[in-house]
């Protein structure tokens, strides 16, 4: 039969093997994993988190066998565990970022953790076949995205986690699963349906659903191609009158991905990640990396940060309605204000968890900064990650007038975190629920991962 799109996707999953891997992609994709155990470590200790994971404990389940983050001797189901993990992993919205814009590593990483824990003894996976399946997760994302130009900009319709990252999900389960190419395919098929979140939810306790969701959803969506469920075999192609993975993207150009032969080169090796350095919106860290700036030039001039002599905050961002909130009042609208990103960098000289305590939100000398907040967006700055920049500028009431502007902030994909960068990181986030020793074993064993003989160790 003639090959679809679709089945070019589930021929690709079926087929791709460990030494398709390069050293490059080993490495990142490692980086990501720590990464990600680390934030859903330190969001294990959120209240939104909490909520997810006593909905998930009331839920009956006889296969308790999968371990939730932070809460020792906690087991639950394999898909609920994925779920509460998800949760956890963007509850502060701290996860990795990829371009086009989408959460990758939380809406797969716990449905693998999940699932080798799940799998008889006999059938462990070990951890290059944990690494590949994740690889796998990513690369479906990646390549779904670039399927549409609209996914290139900061998206406007769909949360794109809650739509790549349930696909991803699917197609990282059925590798670690072993599906056969039709069950791969079913499982991509079966994902659509559980597909989609709107992003009117960004900056409320429901956001970090749409991760949770994502890695779940995708999850069972592979369990019930193993059990023989199956789904449009053309869900990925662009079919004219009847709408598949298109109904995503107003704009839908499905490419075939080629089977992997003597070598794949997969989209990780060319595009790098973005690692947040504080809890908050992708877009965030390119004004607060601007205030932090402007904030030192009015230091070397003024001699030390007096907000009575500043008159107006002038903040030049891009056009992005969800994340322009002028006056949050919440820790997940904080997380998605430019405007209070800027000022508790300019207020405090940095951004980390504790700036979004309610006590940090609601300060009156932070108010009264917000208050002189101007935004401008000037024609030249998109709605893109690989493109914006964020400018911050002092205009004082003597006159004089001093700017911070950012253009590639550090942990984005083109200034990449340092080794000693993430892993402090990593222990911070761990810090929180994991002692030291445990902390360690754990960076160890990401980072020996390619030699792990049983993953579910991780």
């Amino acid at each position: 039969p003639e090959e679809t799109v679709t089945s070019s996707f589930a021929s690709f999953i079926h087929a791709v093997r460990p030494e398709h891997l390069s050293k490059t992609v080993r490495h990142r994709s490692k980086r990501m994993i720590l990464d990600s155990i680390g934030v859903g470590l330190v969001g294990s200790t959120t209240h939104v988190f909490d909520i997810a994971l006593q909905y998930c404990r009331e839920l009956y389940s006889s296969v308790a066998v999968s371990s939730v983050y932070g809460k020792p001797g906690v087991k639950l189901s394999p898909t609920l565990a994925a779920f509460a993990n998800g949760v956890a992993t963007h509850s502060m919205d701290f996860d990795d970022t990829w371009h086009p814009a989408t959460h990758p590593s939380g809406a797969v990483l716990p449905a693998l953790l999940a699932a080798s824990q799940m799998l008889p003894p006999s059938t462990k996976p070990n951890g290059m076949d944990f690494l590949l399946a994740f690889n796998v997760g990513l690369e479906v994302q990646g390549r779904l995205m670039h399927f549409s130009t609209e996914a290139h900009n900061i998206p406007k319709r769909f949360h794109p986690p809650s739509v790549v990252g349930t696909m991803g999900s699917a197609a990282a389960a059925a590798k670690l699963l072993s599906l056969s190419t039709a069950q791969c395919a079913h499982a991509l098929g079966i994902a659509a349906s559980l597909a989609g979140a709107p992003m009117a939810n960004a900056a409320t306790q429901a956001k970090p659903l749409h991760i949770g969701n994502a890695t779940r959803l995708g999850f069972e969506a592979a369990l019930l191609a193993a059990r023989g469920m199956e789904a449009n075999p053309l869900i990925l192609d662009d079919i004219p009158g009847c709408s598949g993975f298109s109904a995503f993207y107003s704009v839908y150009q499905p490419k075939p991905l080629s089977t992997p032969s003597d070598h794949h080169e997969f989209l990780l090796e060319k595009q790098d990640i973005a690692f947040k350095r504080f809890p908050a919106h992708l877009g965030m860290h390119w004004v607060v990396d601007a205030a932090l700036s402007v904030r030192n030039l009015f230091i070397n001039y003024a001699g030390s940060f007096s907000p009575s002599l500043i008159r107006t905050i002038v903040l030049k961002i891009p056009v992005s309605k969800y994340i322009n909130r002028p006056f949050p009042s919440s820790e997940h609208q904080a997380r998605h204000s430019f405007q209070f990103n800027a000022c508790a960098a300019l207020l405090d000289g940095e951004v980390g968890l504790s700036s979004f305590t309610e006590s940090s939100i609601h300060r009156q000398e932070l108010r009264e900064l917000l208050d002189k907040v101007v935004v401008e967006h000037p024609e030249d700055n998109v709605a893109n990650f690989d493109k914006m920049y964020g400018e911050v500028a002092l205009l004082l009431h003597s006159g004089d007038v001093l700017t911070g502007k950012c253009d590639t902030f550090y942990g984005h994909w083109r200034k990449p975190l340092s080794k000693e960068s993430l892993l402090k990181k990593f222990r911070s986030n761990a810090s929180h629920v994991l002692p030291e020793e445990k902390i360690e074993t754990i960076i160890a064993m990401v980072d020996n991962l390619e030699n792990l003989s049983d993953s579910s160790q991780l």
